[in-house]
């Protein structure tokens, strides 16, 4: 397997370069890259099996290099510093990514998947990831089922509920589908979206709600006729979002 590494430091290209040659020697690193305006030729020229590439890059952040390929004929480890919205582009569109520093047990994790062509990107999960990063929340979100992504409009997801360490989605229609991840892993996707945690088994769309019926922490109807418990310890913060929503 043959890679280019892309990123604008060259301590993080020296280190990934030094795992790859100890731990991977099926491995080959073609070239490294420090400019991104340079990336795409580059690329173009060496074809690799796949690249590492750091998302925050100056001039040119990889969502955006990417996005100069009208075909992706290579695949993509994503990898970054921690930055809010470059891990939530890349969670929104259902991507993998390696966190700085990286260490040799993630690294296996991320090869392995490429062997197993388990890291293939979509232009739709691309296009996705791109419009999070520039702030541009989508109407649309990437869901990681056990079967493989559904892409799914955000106004239509009415609620989500923890199901061990899945989750189960409820839509506007009456459908639902599994989740690979937690609830809290979903939280933190629709955290910029009209979404609250009525209960810690629970996260629901308040436009969705059509009516909350009084208790100890009450209980709402959702649009699709769902009724689901508030918690008591979450029923004041739940009536001060719903009221002034």
């Amino acid at each position: 397997m043959n890679c280019i590494i892309i990123d604008d430091e060259k301590h993080c290209i020296r280190t990934l370069t030094s795992l790859l040659e100890t731990n991977f020697p099926d491995v080959k690193v073609l070239a490294t890259c420090l400019d991104s305006t340079k990336a795409y030729d580059l690329i173009r020229q060496n074809k690799p099996d796949f690249i590492f590439l750091d998302i925050e890059m100056p001039l040119l952040n990889g969502f955006d290099l990417l996005s100069k390929f009208d075909n992706l004929f290579f695949e993509v480890i994503f990898t970054t510093a921690y930055d809010s919205y470059a891990i939530k582009a890349i969670k929104y569109s259902a991507l993998d990514y390696l966190l700085k520093p990286i260490g040799k047990e993630d690294l296996s994790v991320a090869v392995e998947k490429l062997k197993n062509k388990q890291n293939t990107i979509s232009k739709a999960q691309l296009q996705m990831a791109t419009a999070v990063h520039n702030q541009q929340l989508p109407g649309a979100i990437a869901l990681p089922t056990t079967e493989g992504l559904t892409f799914a409009s955000v106004n239509d997801i009415v609620s989500c509920i923890a199901d061990g360490s899945y989750s189960r989605i409820f839509f506007l229609d009456k459908s639902e589908i599994l989740l690979s991840k937690t609830l809290g892993d979903v939280d933190e996707l629709l955290a910029d979206y009209h979404f609250f945690r009525i209960h810690h088994s629970t996260l629901i769309n308040l436009k969705q709600v059509k009516k909350y019926i009084k208790g100890e922490g009450g209980e709402v109807i959702m649009s699709n006729g769902q009724c689901l418990q508030v918690a008591r310890t979450r029923k004041n913060d739940f009536l001060n979002v719903f009221t002034r929503f």
